[in-house]
Parts: C-alpha cells; structure tokens; sequence
C-alpha cells in the first residue's frame, strides 16, 4: 500500500473517530465525553447548555457532556468545523452564513453542522439608559454603542441592523466589541451610550442592570428594520416579535424588536444512535430544562423542525418521524 495513501486512510480513520464518539466509546468500552459550546456567562446559552449537559449526562449511560464558555454562534461553528467540540448553540443566521460558507465563514469554508432541533427566538437588544437621548436607531449616531464579542451572533446581528438603519458601523459611531457582561457593566459606569445584544429572556446581565439601583435601563425599538433585513437575506430569518412589557425591572411597554432563532448542531458526522438520543432527551427532559432556564419552554417537536437554514441530522429526523412531526 502506497505511504501516501496509508496516511490518508490514518487520517479518515482518526476523523471518524472524532465526529463518532459513541462509536469509539462502545468499541473501545470507555464513557462517550461530549462537549457542547455554549457561550457568555451572562446571557442564556450557557445556562441552557449547562441543564443540557446536565440532563444528557444523568439520562444516557455512560455520556458525559461539558458545557463551554465561548463568545457564542460565530465561534461555536467554528469550533464544530475544527472538530473541538461536538455539539452547539448558534443563530440562525450565523447558521446560514456556515453552511453557504459566506461572511465571517468566507475564508474557513462551509460547515457540515445539522441540527438537533429549533430551540427558542432570540430578540435583538438595543439597550440604554433613561437620559441618553436615545430613542431610535438613528439616535445611536455619534455615539459609543457596543455591539457584542467578536465572534458573536450579536455582532452579527447587530452591523446587519446598524446597516439596515442607514448607519455605518466605523464610521457613523464609536463602535466597541464587548460581552454582554462587560457592556452592562461599561453601561452602568456611563463608558458607553448603548449597547445591542441579542438573546432570550430574560438575558441575566440586562437584568441585572436594570435592577440596579440609580439606574433606569431602555430597550429601543428596532423593528423597522425588517423589512431591509428580509430584503437583503430572505424572508425567513428575521421576524418582528416583542419583549413584553414587565419582562425586565421598570419596563413599562411592550418593546417590538427583530426576532431570530436559536438552534442546536452538532457535526454532520455524528454518530446517528447519539444524535437520536441527544434530541430525544432535549424533549423527555424538558420540564428539568425549563427549571434551569425558563427558555425551555418553548421546546416542543412540532416548533424544533420549522427555522432551521442547516439539514437537520438523520438521528433528529428518526426521532421526529416517530413523533410524528416531520413533514419535510
């Protein structure tokens, strides 16, 4: 057999290894360990991928998961696509970015992520404080506004809405790149004007900051940007939803904003079995979910197969042909 051809087969076999851990650990009688990205501290992701891991290593045998701090959606595929972890949260529309390799994907390649399902909608944040003079997106001109972590869904999201509103991010404000806890945190010391962030409710960092003594947090409306935003990137991704009045301290309106999904992928090499039993646990588990994060409430099989631009994974279909759901 020729050198060249024994490494490339070393290698497929070693790649097979990595996107089929239920595979090696039944063949080799070790625990499956997975690894799930999630990602800031103070938004929901991590505390929903914490139950996940939680529930998912109490339920099926010999798995054990890890729930790992990241800067969220950009950086969980691209952790997907380097093989470093198995399974992540991301928006839908980093998700299509992924898997058309464009944006920040352009350079790296598509990704081969499926989903396990359609988790919850992420509502656009634009937040601020009472006395800022902000009122509406054009307000944010001339101001020092942070738009989400590098590598974020939130920065993503957020240049999208910025362009939509006639802005231009470097040049029509002072753009910083901030977790959602640090733009709190910067916010509450009067070091920027605004921040955006996108994420369920309620986001642990927002409301810490309008509970926070002395200080009256905004929300800004931003839903007049749909229609910009469904023009350049479809209609399916963006739609208006609202976070409703009372959802945060001293919110005394209903705010609409621009709405996206959540998903949860895994590589597209997954073993079929697992990917199976990952989404059958997400729905038999979801009351203990919901007990974590009242986001999983919203997990129901008939909503988790509408929104996803990536295929879903064959394990995911069987589960939710059996369910009776798949109609795709």
């Amino acid at each position: 057999m020729p050198a060249v051809f024994r490494l490339v087969l070393a290698l497929a076999v070693l790649l097979g290894i990595a996107c089929n851990p239920r595979e090696y650990a039944r063949e080799h009688g070790g625990i499956t360990r997975l690894s799930i990205a999630t990602g800031n501290t103070g938004g929901v992701y991590y505390p929903y991928g914490g139950g996940i891991a939680k529930v998912v290593s109490e339920t099926l045998p010999r798995v054990q998961v890890t729930a790992e701090v990241t800067a969220a959606s950009v950086d969980n595929l691209k952790l997907i696509q380097l093989g470093k972890v198995d399974i992540a949260f991301t928006l839908a529309d980093t998700l299509d970015d992924a898997v058309h390799g464009r944006g920040p994907f352009a350079k790296t390649g598509t990704v081969d992520a499926q989903t396990l399902a359609v988790l919850y909608p992420n509502y656009t944040h634009v937040v601020t404080v009472a006395g800022s003079g902000i009122e509406r997106l054009s307000d944010l001109k001339g101001k020092v506004v942070s738009t989400g972590s590098p590598g974020s869904g939130t920065e993503v999201i957020a240049l999208r809405v910025l362009r939509a509103a006639g802005l231009d991010p470097d040049r029509d404000l002072r753009r910083q790149a901030l977790s959602v806890n640090a733009s709190a945190d910067a916010l509450k010391d009067d070091k920027i004007d605004a921040f955006f962030w996108s994420g369920g409710l309620p986001t642990a960092s927002v409301l810490d900051l309008a509970s926070t003594a002395g200080i009256t947090a905004r929300l800004i409306p931003n839903d007049d940007v749909i229609p910009a935003l469904q023009a350049q990137y479809g209609p399916s991704l963006y739609k208006r939803i609202v976070i409703l009045s009372g959802t945060y301290p001293g919110q005394a309106a209903d705010v609409p904003v621009v709405g996206v999904e959540n998903a949860l992928v895994v590589d597209g090499r997954m073993d079929e079995q697992l990917a199976y039993d990952l989404t059958r646990t997400l729905f038999d588990k979801r009351d203990a979910l919901a007990a974590i994060h009242p986001e999983a409430r919203h997990l129901a099989p008939d909503r988790a197969v509408a929104g996803s631009p990536a295929p879903f994974h064959p394990g995911a279909v069987r589960y939710y042909r059996e369910r009776g759901v798949w109609n795709q």
